[in-house]
């Protein structure tokens, strides 16, 4: 440490507090380290955050659990029935199709599954997901999502990212900057066996926010769920205490470098610091990560209501119970995928087989998230949400499929302050374009960021010489789905 004197002495001409904090070797993953032991030492929880590390507003939802369909669920055959559609099976779409088109298509094409009026509501849910029909209450329905981009790479990095033609912070990068984590033993935004295509890791990354925002991946999808794991989370060669002394001196020698930066070298600094405190995450995520994926304290009710007792519904099953037992530990944002190397939910033909196999596999286990969440009061402040990259269209691909459809799909929302058992918007009497108050996808990124507590236009970081957002310069609430 410095003296008085020789800080005085350091600190004379210096004109901004970047610079202060440099010369003296004190930046700021050193000032969180050091309250981080403060706070130890007093017994205290907190929050880590690049901001005001607090909502702008009440919030409705402390966390988000995202459920991703990888590949473009169909609404038309799941969640928004469609009866003209039945009527109308064979026949030529009455008016114009997008301009934009990824393939070409062709006849009206009848879902070839039954919707049956579910729950208290009466809402319509497809023979698909006979178990979700029974949450149905706790739902509410967005069916008039719409995006911009007919491509899977485009569309992922829309949903995910806010833009489809940019390096952008993700959603759970976002959330994490400007609310923190519950737990500073665990990361802030978990990714569940994410797919590497389409965007890959920029769909979970932080771009230009810093780089603790981004999210942490638990396994891929092209591996099975047992395999999801954080690589070298044990250390064998060395004991806790030993892993501890070689961190501080590893910080002491970070903090001499941070120190002799010029003033100049913001970024550098930042990155810097960045990496000090990765450092530290990942040594206290040793102990912590492992208790959150071990299952062992888990009731075979339990297991049993993830369906992770049978094979089609065990991999999925799993996914969706670590999310809750992150999401239970403080995790701000958890999101888990659907998808394989094969099917995926992407079915440009054999639509009915491809479908049903989906459907089969998270159905059960996404009825039993819900459900544990609610029996243990964690449905109230924890947003679940459901949906895929875009839709599919109302008319065929081929013989038995359906082309993407970025211009009107269905999401839902459970929980979190969303009204249950409500339908929001619709797509027209067919299914293909969103009509009646559409939601593009800058809107859903700004509701969910409202139900949080944050002003989508106040969460703002500067970069390249502008605030942004990850709204851009669009979206607006649709506050008709708030509770």
């Amino acid at each position: 440490m410095l003296s008085e004197e020789h800080f005085a002495r350091q600190m004379s001409g210096c004109t901004s507090r970047r610079a202060m904090l440099k010369r003296s070797a004190v930046g700021f993953g050193n000032l969180a380290f050091l309250a981080m032991l403060q706070r130890q030492a007093a017994g205290a929880s907190s929050t880590q955050s690049g901001s005001d590390a607090r909502p702008h507003f009440p919030a409705r939802a402390k966390r988000i659990i995202f459920l991703f369909m990888k590949g473009g669920p169909s609404h038309l055959d799941t969640f928004d029935y469609k009866p003209r559609l039945q009527r109308d099976d064979g026949k030529d779409l009455p008016f114009d199709k997008p301009r934009v088109q990824f393939a070409a298509t062709g006849k009206l094409l009848a879902s070839p599954w039954r919707f049956q009026p579910a729950g208290q509501c009466g809402i319509p849910v497809s023979a698909l997901f006979p178990e979700v029909a029974k949450c149905v209450d706790d739902i509410c329905f967005l069916h008039s999502v719409h995006g911009t981009n007919a491509a899977h790479g485009g569309a992922l990095l829309k949903l995910h990212t806010g833009s489809d033609n940019f390096v952008r912070p993700s959603l759970g990068a976002w959330l994490q900057y400007g609310l923190g984590t519950e737990n500073e033993n665990l990361p802030g935004f978990v990714t569940i066996c994410p797919t590497l295509a389409h965007g890959g890791v920029k769909n979970w990354g932080s771009a230009f926010l810093p780089a603790q925002y981004q999210g942490v991946p638990l396994g891929v999808a092209s591996q099975p769920a047992t395999a999801a794991n954080v690589k070298y989370i044990s250390n064998v060669r060395w004991s806790h205490q030993q892993q501890r002394s070689q961190l501080d001196l590893l910080r002491q020698l970070n903090q001499g470098h941070l120190a002799s930066l010029a003033a100049d070298d913001a970024s550098d600094a930042a990155a810097l610091e960045a990496r000090i405190g990765s450092f530290e995450l990942a040594f206290r995520m040793q102990n912590e990560l492992p208790l959150a994926q071990d299952l062992t304290d888990e009731t075979e009710q339990t297991l049993a209501l993830y369906g992770m007792d049978q094979e089609p519904t065990a991999d999925f099953g799993r996914q969706c119970l670590l999310a809750r037992r992150f999401a239970e530990r403080g995790v701000r944002f958890v999101q888990v995928t659907h998808s394989d190397t094969n099917v995926q939910w992407d079915q440009h033909s054999s639509l009915k087989t491809g479908h049903a196999k989906n459907a089969l596999e998270v159905d059960r286990p996404i009825a039993g998230l819900l459900q544990d969440l609610k029996r243990r009061g964690l449905l109230r402040d924890t947003l679940v949400m459901w949906g895929g990259e875009f839709g599919r269209t109302p008319v065929a691909q081929g013989k038995d499929g359906r082309d993407h459809n970025p211009e009107g799909f269905t999401m839902w929302m459970a929980g979190g302050g969303v009204k249950a058992g409500y339908r929001h918007g619709a797509t027209d009497d067919y299914g293909y374009y969103a009509v009646e108050k559409p939601m593009h996808v800058h809107d859903l990124h700004a509701t969910i960021l409202h139900l949080l507590g944050l002003d989508h236009e106040r969460l703002t970081f500067q970069h390249a010489g502008r605030d942004f957002r990850l709204t851009d310069v669009a979206g607006h609430v649709h506050h008709d789905i708030l509770a």
